[in-house]
């Protein structure tokens, strides 16, 4: 599984990689976490606000920090 935090580094954006870590390692599922950075990457995924979350390059959400159980929810429907 392949799972992308979209973010320029914001407080809010840090919360959802941390948030996403601490729920894949709860879950114990095998995922690929990564922080995208770079704006026009962010930007060819379709999202207009930050920070957003991909699994398995579908954006699942964007412009929100989902709760621990939103995310493992997220995690177990896009797997």
């Amino acid at each position: 599984m392949e799972i992308k935090v979209l973010g320029t580094g914001c407080p809010k954006c840090k919360a959802l990689e941390k948030e996403t870590r601490d729920a894949v390692a709860e879950m114990r599922v095998e995922a690929n976490i990564t922080k995208e950075e770079d704006i026009m990457k962010i930007l060819g995924y379709g999202i207009m606000h930050t920070p957003g979350l991909v699994i398995n390059e579908k954006v699942v959400i964007s412009g929100r920090v989902p709760s621990k159980v939103e995310i493992k929810n997220l995690i177990t429907q896009n797997q």
